[in-house]
């Protein structure tokens, strides 16, 4: 595999642990781990070798691609070992993204699988689980989102978030564990 076409992220070699099985079908893999199975479409102009643990991402036919192609094709290879490094990870250890919520009565509870918030509206907010993800609220101002796919964790998170997005005077809202909020002065006169 010539240097020019695969990026720096695409030539590691996945490093697969004890107790994760990958099956290579036709045009995805199939990864099975103690947290559950995930599958994960392969790219046609990809190949995936796994010899003994080690998994490598190649590109397939690299002579047919005109120069101006390759641009193109140096970031799949990348691409493609982020999402199955992501999808070993997801079923061996799993996804989490933490939210708070900041202001005044404002609370979420579990009721069943359902996430009940309570955000300073007229009404409680309800939000059903997508398959693959659970909530956990370890105190009222907390909310943990657990799943097995990293993007749909995030993407769960990120509709958690929008239903009061923290405003910038009071810093009232959703916001991440982490995130860092940038308050302004109130208007004045």
């Amino acid at each position: 595999m010539s240097s020019e076409i695969t990026s720096r992220v695409g030539r590691k070699p996945i490093v697969i642990p004890a107790g994760v099985h990958i099956s290579v079908l036709d045009s995805e893999l199939q990864i099975k781990g103690k947290m559950g199975q995930i599958s994960v479409p392969v790219n046609p102009e990809i190949s995936v070798m796994i010899n003994d643990s080690i998994l490598a991402v190649n590109v397939v036919k690299m002579q047919k691609y005109k120069r101006t192609e390759k641009k193109r094709l140096k970031s799949i290879p990348g691409t493609m070992r982020a999402q199955i490094q992501n999808a070993v990870y997801g079923v061996t250890n799993g996804f989490e993204c933490k939210l708070q919520l900041i202001g005044v009565g404002y609370k979420a509870q579990l009721k069943g699988k359902n996430l009940d918030l309570s955000l300073g509206l007229s009404h409680s907010v309800t939000i059903v689980p997508e398959e693959g993800v659970t909530f956990q609220t370890p105190s009222p101002t907390e909310i943990i989102v657990k799943g097995i796919r990293k993007d749909l964790v995030a993407h769960v998170a990120s509709k958690i978030r929008a239903k009061r997005p923290p405003e910038p005077y009071k810093g009232k809202g959703i916001r991440y564990a982490n995130e860092i909020v940038m308050r302004k002065e109130t208007k004045k006169k």
